[in-house]
């Protein structure tokens, strides 16, 4: 009998079946019963004798019942043992091994959006603009050789395709030369994260990170049993000099030196170097997240920290996330060349490979031209719609928030001066349907304040709305 959900009853016999099970387990019918004769269970349930048999043979498959030749079929004595164990204690994350609950402490450091995307929540690239017609048109070119090749188990470093497009495009777009076979395809800058913490720290180890910083980052490292220890940004980015100084047995710095998270300032080329040359000395490594790199509005472009003399010992994370969309789940990391096979390795052990079909789609939509093209159209839409947030705020708060104008990233940071209260108004924000990250989420130590207004992904309609609703708690 249907439930009003629309889903189907089981079969009876299933029924029946589920029904004595039940019985024998929880005791009611115990260890060495004898079981009515299929006949007379048959009529008590007003079943046919075959629905009977059906369910008793399951059992006996199962274990649960054993038949006895001449004299009908009884409950498993064996199972008595099920009846007189003691009750299962019910099960918590205290159950978890150490690491199992440091992973899940991260919840406590960093929880990933899961509501749609509004403004004006930062990260959110312009998704309706994507050419999903385009995209699907390349899903339906796929011919059979390459249908069958990508439905098998593949490298888990990437399609080989995807690879060199990758490698081609960062050489074209980002001024970064490298191979293919140091490219290894993930989901999305976070598994790379996770790989990276896997394989080259020991529990314990120090990490620099940037304060204010990516909480995602942070959490992953400290899931791996490292120790991220904060470094203060400036207006030249992570101040190398003092995490030295700090921390002089750190192993590891991870840093965003193209648009730093959440500030949106540039790293200069002196911390640059200094950063690589701190890395020499040290035997350390440099992770550069480049989340946002291809979104510079400029006449020149910032080059990647990987792409400097001396980087042998950066690992330059790339992601989709932000030049296409998030569904992909598609990112990748470039690496040294006698790490490729430990990573490869790595990422099998994690999920074997990523999509096949979905590698080869994004290879094609590089090589053709597609990437390009759909970057060119959001580097002319994200600056005008950054110019819209600015006029809108500046008029909604009676120009209490005055945003400056910014040449990259998705973003714009504004910051207020003491120990402003950036959570309660953020608070506040959402009350009004406006969702607005305090600057103070992003902190360790670091005693900045303000709100980070994320315009990339909303139209003008949207941002002039959110604008106008947020704009009485700074005009106040």
């Amino acid at each position: 009998m249907a439930d009003g959900t629309n889903v189907p009853a089981p079969p009876l016999r299933l029924r029946v079946y589920q029904q004595l099970r039940q019985a024998i387990e929880q005791g009611t019918l115990s260890a060495g019963t004898r079981l009515p004769p299929s006949r007379e269970h048959a009529r008590a349930l007003g079943v046919a004798r075959n629905t009977v048999l059906w369910a008793l043979e399951r059992l006996r498959a199962e274990g649960y019942v054993q038949a006895r030749v001449g004299d009908g079929s009884y409950v498993a004595p064996s199972l008595a043992a099920l009846r007189s164990a003691a009750p299962a204690r019910s099960l918590d994350e205290t159950a978890l091994s150490k690491r199992g609950r440091a992973i899940a402490d991260t919840a406590l450091r960093w929880r990933p959006p899961l509501v749609a995307a509004a403004p004006f929540r930062i990260g959110a690239p312009e998704v309706a603009a994507f050419p999903h017609a385009v995209w699907d048109r390349l899903a339906r070119q796929l011919t059979p050789a390459e249908r069958l090749l990508t439905s098998q188990y593949l490298d888990p470093a990437g399609l080989p395709a995807l690879r060199e497009a990758i490698a081609q495009w960062l050489l074209f777009s980002r001024g970064l030369r490298c191979d293919g076979h140091q490219v290894l395809v993930c989901s999305g800058s976070q598994q790379a994260i996770d790989l990276i913490g896997r394989l080259l720290l020991d529990e314990g180890d120090e990490v620099l990170v940037e304060d204010p910083g990516y909480p995602g980052i942070r959490a992953c490292l400290i899931g791996h049993g490292a120790q991220a220890r904060p470094v203060a940004v400036d207006d030249e980015g992570l101040d190398i000099a003092a995490g030295a100084r700090d921390w002089p047995a750190a192993r590891m710095a991870v840093v965003t030196p193209t648009h730093q998270f959440p500030l949106g300032v540039r790293m200069s080329l002196e911390r640059r170097i200094a950063l690589l040359d701190w890395a020499r000395a040290r035997d350390a490594w440099i992770v550069e997240d480049d989340y946002d790199g291809e979104f510079q509005y400029g006449a020149h472009r910032i080059p990647p920290l990987a792409g400097l003399a001396r980087a042998e010992r950066v690992l330059y994370v790339g992601t989709f996330s932000k030049s296409l969309h998030p569904g992909l789940r598609l990112g990748f990391i470039v690496l040294p060349p006698g790490l490729a096979n430990a990573f490869a390795s790595a990422k099998a052990l994690c999920d074997r490979h990523s999509p096949g079909e979905l590698q080869w789609q994004l290879a094609r939509f590089i090589t053709d031209g597609h990437l390009l093209r759909h970057l060119r159209r959001m580097r002319e839409l994200y600056p005008q719609r950054q110019a819209l947030l600015i006029d809108a705020l500046a008029k909604a708060t009676r120009g209490a928030v005055k945003l400056e104008a910014s040449e990259q990233g998705m973003h714009i940071a504004h910051e207020v001066s003491g120990r402003r209260n950036d959570a309660a108004l953020s608070g506040k924000a959402r009350e009004a349907g406006v969702l607005l990250a305090p600057l103070s989420a992003y902190a360790i130590q670091s005693p900045r304040r303000g709100w980070l207004f994320g315009y990339a992904g909303y139209d003008a309609a949207a941002l002039r709305e959110a604008a106008r609703r947020v704009g009485p708690l700074f005009a106040s």
